[in-house]
């Protein structure tokens, strides 16, 4: 009776200890899961620790050095912007490094015809604009007087309500150069030695292009991640000449049309300020605001009468308007979309860091690296912070998914 009474304890005694196996198991997944999990996350947090410290020092490093860090910037966006005519040639037949002699043989050509036509007639005006200011200062005299009418008014408030005489302001000397030739001559070293830094950046990025592309292919460790990398750089490529590309061609025509223009009005030296709007017309919105505001100072010295001095920034204005509303959506548009917030954070970011160099070259760094981020994929910031996530995005859920598989996989030998 005992023993056909034990027996059914001996069968199910090998299933409860399989059972306290598959337990046991499953806690010992879920710990080391739980502890990956915070390894991940701390990680996580010291990475974005450590990126947004680099984010907040990196302008500071940036304006220090940029006697280096500008020359050499401005020099690979312009290689970047060439490697579709290099590879042109390449495909020709011509030997890289003639192929990157010629590259920048005509970019240096087309840059010395535009500082030409922009340089010299404007040492000129530069010339008659102590002459020229007494014209200015009667033309806008009418509003030079409400503006001194209303700093009276300001004035006399001032001392009605005031209990305290104020402290007489601190005048402070600053010598300056007492002519063009002056600021040339002191600042002519340093440009020049910039700017043959430059030239030789482009030149050997240019001849090694191939062959840096190709290595770089190479380097991966498998086909995909080849393909992958072979794709950002031509993405990168195409993306940052395509919007030059355009661009440049856009504002030479906006440029000859405000040439054109002025001409027909009679306005003094009109490709100089058609290439002057060609040149700011890079920087955007805040390039065609200057513009317009040269263009009127420029009037104004001409013309006797204060709307007839006016006339070539409204010209200017009008055209402008019709090309930023439909003509650069209609070209850019179709091939590169930026949101706006990120082009004026751009351009506020890199105009403090490097002055009207760095806007000239906000948009063109904004796609490169707007381009490397798509794809490397962005953190996720947000899910890191209010998700108590890390900075992959689903990564929990992979977690999850490599917990269940390894399970499985502990599950099937004693199957």
């Amino acid at each position: 009776m005992n023993q056909h009474s034990a027996s059914p304890s001996d069968d199910h005694e090998p299933h409860g200890i399989e059972e306290a196996i598959e337990e046991a198991i499953d806690g010992a997944l879920a710990e080391n899961a739980e502890i990956a999990y915070r390894r991940d996350r701390l990680l996580a947090a010291l990475t974005l620790i450590a990126g947004a410290g680099l984010f907040l020092a990196m302008p500071f490093a940036l304006r220090a050095g940029a006697e280096f860090f500008l020359p050499l910037t401005a020099a690979l966006v312009v290689a970047v912007a060439l490697v579709p005519s290099l590879e042109w040639l390449e495909r020709r037949r011509v030997p890289s490094t003639l192929a990157a002699f010629i590259c920048i043989a005509f970019f240096i050509t087309v840059a010395n015809i535009a500082v030409a036509l922009i340089v010299v007639p404007a040492s000129d005006w530069f010339a008659r604009l102590p002459e020229r200011a007494g014209q200015i200062r009667a033309n806008l005299s009418p509003l030079i007087e409400i503006y001194s009418n209303l700093e009276r008014f300001i004035d006399d408030l001032v001392h009605t309500f005031a209990r305290k005489p104020t402290a007489a302001a601190a005048t402070v000397t600053v010598q300056t150069p007492n002519s063009l030739l002056e600021i040339v001559a002191s600042s002519a070293p340093y440009a020049l030695i910039q700017m043959f830094f430059g030239i030789l950046v482009v030149f050997f990025f240019l001849a090694g292009w191939t062959r840096m592309r190709r290595r770089i292919i190479q380097s991966r460790s498998n086909f995909s991640s080849a393909m992958t990398t072979a794709r950002v750089i031509q993405e990168m490529v195409d993306s940052t000449s395509a919007y030059l590309g355009t661009i440049t061609i856009i504002n030479i025509s906006l440029g000859a049309m405000v040439a054109v223009a002025l001409w027909a009005i009679g306005m003094e030296t009109p490709m100089m300020w058609g290439g002057i709007v060609a040149l700011l017309n890079y920087i955007p919105y805040l390039g065609p605001i200057a513009a317009a505001i040269l263009l009127a100072a420029g009037g104004l010295m001409t013309y006797p009468d204060v709307w007839v001095g006016l006339a070539p920034a409204a010209i200017f204005v009008a055209i402008h308007l019709v090309e930023a509303n439909a003509i650069t959506p209609m070209l850019v548009g179709r091939r590169l979309t930026i949101n706006p917030l990120l082009i004026l954070i751009a351009l506020s970011y890199w105009a403090w860091v490097w002055g009207t160099t760095g806007a000239l070259l906000a948009v063109p760094l904004l796609i490169i690296l707007k381009t490397i981020l798509d794809a490397a994929g962005s953190p996720d910031i947000a899910g890191f912070l209010f998700e108590e996530g890390t900075l992959t995005s689903h990564h929990h859920d992979e977690v999850v998914a490599a917990v269940a598989a390894e399970r499985e996989a502990s599950r099937t030998p004693s199957q």
